[in-house]
């Protein structure tokens, strides 16, 4: 995984950073997405994430992830396979994230990864909305979770 991440603010901690990475890289890993498949994670405060979750979602409010996946539709293209693949991009608000972990009783930690990874699967196109993807969507993510020995 070639990952950009943004941080322009110092929001998260150097191991809240390593954290998202390594997991990054990890989850990919789990899909067994191609070494050159690219993302970015954008780390914004409450203002900006609601700006982004108004302009692009129309709902006014602060969120803890957004994201957008690129569909480029490229997948049938023969002999490009060394061309990499840009996934999308995620906006992730840890002052969200912290405050989702004292409401849920979790680590600042687990929530940061549970983030992640939801958002994550969100780019590589997986969903919530109907019970039947949401019944593949969740236990994905929480195998990805506790492999990586992020539990509850």
């Amino acid at each position: 995984m070639d990952l950009e991440l943004f941080d322009d603010d110092h929001l998260l901690t150097a191991d809240a950073t390593k954290l998202v990475t390594d997991l990054v890289a990890f989850s990919g890993k789990e899909l067994n997405l191609p070494e050159n498949t690219e993302m970015s994670i954008t780390i914004v405060d409450d203002d900006e994430i609601q700006r982004i979750n108004r302009e692009y979602r129309d709902t006014d409010r602060v969120t803890d992830v957004i994201s957008f996946a690129i569909e480029e539709g490229e997948e049938d293209l023969i002999g490009f396979d060394d061309i990499p693949k840009n996934i999308g991009d995620l906006f992730i608000d840890p002052a969200k994230v912290a405050q989702q972990a004292e409401d849920y009783g979790h680590s600042f930690e687990r929530e940061l990864g549970y983030t992640v990874v939801h958002g994550f699967l969100h780019l590589n196109g997986y969903d919530h909305i109907q019970p039947e993807d949401e019944a593949k969507m969740i236990p994905l993510q929480e195998s990805i979770l506790t492999a990586y020995g992020l539990t509850r």
